[in-house]
């Protein structure tokens, strides 16, 4: 009678651990409250949790095998009961049967854990390719058969709340530090190929929902691909420790339908065609200080502070500056081919000709600077041009 007692102890126990991992693990999924593996959005993102539930729940069923059979033959053959502990050294079939059986355990358990990593590194014929490149701390997108590139930046709300002394409850700010001014748009249910790479440091692109991240280093280039089943908005952030703004260079991936993806692509083109007109025509002072601001704000604001005065020595003040009071040419060059060994970026070949100018014409005539001078996007792309 003692012994069925126990017998049905350990089941108890066992269905009460069997439960813990259900209520912790598995539950919550269906309700929205997950502390399990991201599920994700891509044949990869699933393939990859599927994995991972097979593998817990074999580890699972391994924990309360062991568990159970020790904590049956503690009860049982405890020495109150009588019991005297066995006085061997060894058990030849003991050991062979726990080397096997963890043996065949991992064989069959790498079958599918080789096909998920050979379907996540090897790409299949894909639709269409987009470059990624990592400055810091910002992202460049290009879409190499589109002929659209564009800096995606820490959006505007989340740079000012998170400065000190701002003013601004961060806890007020929508996706604080997880949003951006420009998202990266892909269509939905497309293979897509990813070239990523980096100008300064490494950085490193993740998005969790796609199940995978790729590292962007100087000089390397390294591929990735997806495939997006459900439009929506998905965030992700640089993975890699890439400076002092490390934790405010957000990945924001927007994924359309197909059609929303192609007006969308419409509507760039149109952009780029009215950027090439602007950049044709004379600007006033005004116009040119207007737009200088927003993009000094995007763009600059994060080193140089937003009152110009910078954060020396790292990164200099403009208020005074013997640069941006200087000759004219000097301070186009500094911000079209950048400074070696600073984090002064090049900027010439991520922001249009107007974007320069109007930046160039704002800090030479704010903070106190008063140049008078008033940069032309027709002179940017003569000197550009050389």
């Amino acid at each position: 009678m003692k012994k069925q007692n126990t017998f049905i102890v350990a089941a108890a126990v066992t269905a009460a651990v069997i439960a813990a991992f259900w209520l912790l693990l598995v539950a919550p999924g269906y309700t929205g409250n997950e502390i399990n593996l991201t599920r994700g959005v891509t044949s990869q993102s699933m393939m990859s949790y599927q994995m991972h539930m097979i593998l817990l729940w074999i580890c699972v069923v391994i924990g309360v095998l062991v568990f159970s059979a020790m904590f049956i033959s503690i009860v049982l053959h405890r020495k109150s009961r009588g019991h005297q502990a066995a006085q061997f050294t060894h058990s030849t079939k003991a050991e062979i049967v726990w080397t096997v059986i963890p043996v065949i355990i991992l064989v069959v358990m790498a079958v599918p854990a080789t096909k998920a990593l050979v379907n996540m590194e090897v790409a299949p014929e894909t639709e269409m390719t987009v470059k990624i490149t990592g400055f810091q701390w910002r992202w460049k997108y290009e879409y190499i058969e589109d002929g659209i590139q564009f800096i995606s930046s820490l959006d505007a709300d989340s740079n000012a709340a998170r400065r000190v002394d701002s003013g601004t409850d961060p806890v007020n700010v929508d996706n604080y530090l997880l949003d951006v001014d420009k998202p990266l748009v892909i269509p939905a249910n497309t293979k897509i190929k990813f070239l990523i790479t980096a100008d300064d440091v490494i950085h490193s692109w993740w998005v969790p929902a796609l199940g995978w991240k790729r590292d962007a280093v100087p000089g390397f280039i390294n591929e990735a691909w997806t495939e997006v089943m459900e439009p929506g908005v998905y965030r992700g952030q640089c993975a890699e420790l890439c400076g002092k703004d490390h934790g405010f260079m957000p990945i924001v991936l927007n994924v359309l339908p197909k059609a929303d993806y192609q007006a969308w692509v419409a509507e760039q083109n149109e952009e780029v065609a009215h950027e090439q007109a602007e950049t044709e025509r004379l600007w006033t002072l005004d116009e040119l200080m207007d737009r200088g601001a927003g993009v000094y704000a995007a763009q600059c604001a994060t080193c140089h502070q937003a009152d110009g005065q910078g954060l020396a020595p790292a990164f200099p003040a403009l208020a005074g500056s013997g640069v941006t009071n200087g000759p004219l040419d000097a301070n186009i060059e500094v911000i079209l081919h950048g400074r070696t060994g600073t984090a002064m970026p090049a900027w010439g070949s991520m922001l249009s000709d107007s974007d320069i100018a109007a930046t160039l014409t704002y800090t030479r005539n704010a903070f106190g600077n008063e140049t008078g001078d008033v940069v032309q996007p027709q002179t940017i792309t003569r000197i550009k041009n050389g």
